[in-house]
């Protein structure tokens, strides 16, 4: 008896594995086009972030303000820091996830 509910189990991880998400038809899009204002909008936060940034340390500079260029190159380090994780987390993720078939 052990036997059968074994090679049953064994047979429902074989059909669960050829089930792979997709989205409903015409969804697809929608999808690009939400992920293409995200991907434009996410672009926009960090030329803002380098601006301000940037201009925090000029400001900073020129009217004597050593705190505000201290908060300058804090906030362009993190501005960096948040690409190169925006660059490098969608390909672990890709690589952890591998083909989204469950």
């Amino acid at each position: 008896m052990s036997l059968t509910i074994s090679s049953a189990m064994a047979r429902a991880g074989t059909l669960a594995a050829q089930v792979c998400p997709q989205a409903p038809p015409g969804a697809q899009v929608h999808v690009d086009n939400i992920l293409g204002y995200v991907l434009w909008g996410v672009g926009i936060l960090f030329f803002l972030g380098v601006v301000i940034a940037v201009g925090a340390i000029a400001g900073g500079r020129m009217f004597g303000m050593p705190h505000a260029s201290t908060g300058g190159v804090i906030g362009l380090v993190i501005v960096f820091v948040a690409v190169m994780a925006y660059l490098i987390l969608p390909g672990i993720l890709d690589a952890m996830m591998g083909s989204g078939c469950v």
